[in-house]
């Protein structure tokens, strides 16, 4: 609110200004300030969407699931891959040349083009991406990891 303050009179019957107003720069000016928030909220609705990260996961979509009639595909790596480039598929033991086209007759005459893999712990990341890379040729979509939980708690 403007203030008014008084001035000292002329004395002899003339007035000058007898009366002063000025205003104070107490009040903050917010319309700025909500314009910089409006553009800063615009701004974060924008770009969060394309910064979601995260694992991709399949889940399912209906409320009862019919049971799998075919017997899942299980790819182990062994311990000894390393040094003897062969593994299991299911409880046939081939090399790693073969898996592609053995693998490939397999899922024919499937729906569900996934593979779960098993290997032992002590297998590098490298046989476990040369094995995948393999399965992927092959035609295989979809590559499960199989864990155990840890035990001794």
């Amino acid at each position: 609110m403007p203030k008014v303050h008084a001035t000292g009179t002329n004395g002899g019957g003339r007035r000058g200004r007898s009366a002063r107003v000025t205003t104070t720069l107490s009040e903050i000016n917010v319309v700025p300030l909500v314009d910089v928030m409006l553009v800063l909220l615009i701004i974060f609705m924008v770009t969060a969407p394309m910064m979601q990260q995260g694992l991709q996961v399949n889940l399912p979509q209906a409320r009862r699931a019919d049971p799998v009639a075919a017997q899942p595909i299980y790819v182990t790596i062994p311990a000894t891959f390393g040094r003897t480039q062969r593994l299991q598929i299911g409880q046939d033991e081939v090399g790693i040349e073969a898996i592609a086209e053995r693998v490939r007759q397999a899922l024919a005459i499937r729906d569900d083009k996934s593979v779960f893999l098993r290997m032992d712990a002590s297998v590098t990341a490298q046989d476990i991406m040369t094995v995948t890379d393999r399965l992927k040729e092959a035609g295989v979509e979809r590559v499960g990891f199989m864990t155990q939980p840890p035990t001794g708690r």
